[in-house]
C-alpha cells in the first residue's frame, strides 16, 4: 500500500498540474499575430461585441460589452456584461488583464477565476481604435469589437478574410445583438 501512496501522490499532483497547465494558455492561434506599437490607453474604455464563437461563459447573451481601465497596479480591469435573454437577467464578470511580453505588443492574458489565464491576442485594429479583432489561444476563441454597436460593412470583410486564412470558420460565429 505504501508503494502505491508514493507512485499515486505524485502522478496525481503532476496530473493536477498539467490540467492546470493546459487551462492556463496564453497563446496565440499558429499564423496569428498580435497587433505591434500597440496603444493600451487608447484601447481602454467601452467596447461592444459584435460577433463571437458560441462559448459557455457567453450562452444566450446579447447587449454584450466589454469596458477596460486601468487599476491603479498597472493590471488592466475587464468589465464585461451581457443580458441573457432565457433567463431574463443581466450578467456580468469582473476580470484583470496583464501584457504577456510588453504593452507595445497587443499579446494579453486574461483572468476571471484565478489562478487560470487565457489568452487575449489583439490581431487587428483600425488605426483609430474603433474595430478591434480578437483572437484567444486557439481557433476556439474569437471576437469582433466596436466602439459602437455595430461595424462598417468593409471592417466586417476584412476582420473575417483575416480570421479565415488564419483558420476559423467564421461560419459559426454568433452575430451579437444590441438592442
Amino acid at each position: 500500500m505504501k508503494t502505491f501512496q508514493k507512485i499515486a501522490i505524485p502522478v496525481s499532483i503532476g496530473v493536477l498540474g498539467l490540467m492546470l497547465l493546459k487551462s492556463c494558455s496564453v497563446g496565440i492561434p499558429k499564423g496569428a499575430a498580435a497587433v505591434k506599437n500597440f496603444n493600451a490607453d487608447k484601447y481602454l474604455g467601452k467596447w461592444y461585441e459584435i460577433a463571437r464563437f458560441d462559448y459557455k461563459f457567453e450562452k444566450d447573451m446579447d447587449n454584450v460589452t466589454a469596458t477596460y481601465s486601468q487599476n491603479p497596479n498597472g493590471t488592466i480591469r475587464v468589465d464585461n456584461k451581457g443580458y441573457n435573454y432565457v433567463k431574463k437577467e443581466w450578467k456580468e464578470s469582473i476580470g484583470e488583464a496583464k501584457f504577456v511580453k510588453d504593452k507595445n505588443e497587443a499579446r494579453l492574458k486574461v483572468s476571471f477565476f484565478k489562478p487560470v489565464w487565457a489568452g487575449y491576442n489583439v490581431i487587428d485594429i483600425d488605426e483609430n481604435y474603433q474595430y478591434a479583432l480578437v483572437a484567444g489561444s486557439s481557433l476556439k476563441y474569437l471576437w469582433i469589437l466596436s466602439r459602437t454597436k455595430d461595424i462598417p460593412e468593409s471592417i466586417r470583410q476584412r476582420f473575417l478574410e483575416k480570421a479565415k486564412k488564419i483558420g476559423y470558420n467564421t461560419d459559426e460565429l454568433i452575430w451579437v445583438r444590441h438592442n
